[in-house]
């Protein structure tokens, strides 16, 4: 029987190069916004690290600054002058769920200052099947209650998934 020995193995892990990557990049409203989000395979799911700087800070002690994250269908970070990425499309959901049960449904970024980092697991999907998909950063929190995507608020950055040749 394999032993679990806490954290072992994830900070030798974040050293190595990932299975795939986006560069986040805010919208013309939020051009300060530059992230980076790395996606490692493992045998029962998927390691996702995320690291922004230029998030909006509302600089309040009694309201946190906690934006939407999830993975869209897409595969361009394009759009029109009311959705600047409107060609992210949709929330990736392959299996056909509600909200917040969406393959690309992910936990909210904490902003800290106008910066957040985060890193989990997810066992929703394979890095091979969101290779092209986009992430997108929303403007506000997922209620992960309103159907289809959790009245998140406009996008306000977008990267797209892209293999890492190892």
């Amino acid at each position: 029987m394999e032993t679990l020995t806490p954290f072992k193995g994830v900070g030798t892990l974040l050293r190595e190069l990932p299975d795939a990557m986006a560069v986040i990049r805010g919208s013309e409203l939020y051009p300060g916004i530059l992230g980076y989000l790395h996606m490692y395979q493992l045998r029962g799911g998927v390691l996702i690290a995320i690291e922004v700087i230029g998030l909006p800070n509302t600089q309040s002690k009694c309201k946190n600054d906690i934006f939407a994250l999830h993975l869209h269908e897409g595969n361009r970070c394009s759009g029109n002058a009311t959705d600047p990425f409107a060609d992210a499309k949709t929330h990736y959901n392959p299996n056909g769920c509600e909200h917040p049960y969406h393959a690309g449904d992910l936990p909210p970024l904490f902003g800290n200052g106008g910066y957040a980092l985060s890193i989990f697991v997810t066992d929703r999907f394979a890095v091979q099947d969101v290779i092209g998909k986009t992430v997108i950063i929303h403007a506000g929190v997922d209620d992960f209650t309103s159907q289809p995507a959790g009245n998140a608020g406009a996008k306000i950055a977008c990267g797209v998934l892209e293999s890492i040749a190892r």
